[in-house]
């Protein structure tokens, strides 16, 4: 029987590559796609597949913020993140959301295969490429505040938006919040992070693949 998958990704022709790559091995299914995670989500309640292979940088709604979302209309689908970002609070984010795995969009269309049938088995998979990231996360954890683990989604929102350059009045407007809301917003994030500037904000930002380059 074949392992039904649904894939969620902004850029179609990685979509397109996934479905082709994904469709050539033979006990594999690709049952649907989408390029927004909020109507991804409404798909996959109707599809109901095994699994969901989901990027992380989406418009609108982000594939972290997905992942609970995802098991709200149906617990029975498997997560795993299939993305370009390596950082490990990353990986840290989408596990503690309920990911089951988490793959570079580097990987061969082995390590692919591997990763869908062991989170079917019940196991979990850190891609080797991205597990670096993950420890060194944890170093710094260990010698810092509680970092990116820690934002709310809204607290992620904004700190993507002060990251590329917007003021408090810019973020207000641009999230519909009153300026207060986002100053206060930026002192959390600054004292969460442990960042006391804007361009601070920027460094963490790339450093952690939240940005894109």
């Amino acid at each position: 029987m074949s392992i039904r998958i649904y894939l969620v990704d902004d850029h179609s022709m990685t979509r397109a590559g996934l479905r082709s790559l994904l469709g050539s091995i033979d006990d594999l299914e690709v049952v649907g796609d989408g390029g927004d995670a909020r109507a991804a989500i409404e798909a996959i309640a109707q599809l109901r597949p095994d699994l969901v292979l989901l990027d992380i940088t989406m418009p609108g709604l982000s594939g972290i913020d997905a992942i609970s979302m995802i098991h709200e209309v149906y617990a029975g689908a498997r997560v795993v993140m299939l993305t370009h970002h390596e950082g490990g609070r990353f990986v840290e984010q989408a596990l503690s959301q309920g990911a089951v795995g988490y793959l570079s969009k580097d990987s061969e269309a082995a390590e692919l295969a591997l990763a869908v049938r062991a989170v079917m088995q019940g196991q979990s998979y850190v891609s080797p490429k991205v597990m670096g990231g993950l420890l060194s996360a944890a170093r710094v954890d260990a010698h810092g505040g509680p970092g990116l683990a820690s934002l709310t989604p809204r607290e992620r929102e904004v700190f993507q938006l002060l990251a590329v350059g917007l003021c408090n009045k810019e973020v207000a407007r641009k999230l519909d919040m009153s300026l207060g809301t986002a100053k206060k917003h930026r002192e959390n994030l600054q004292r969460k992070l442990d960042c006391h500037s804007g361009a601070e904000l920027a460094r963490l930002a790339f450093r952690e693949g939240l940005l894109e380059e």
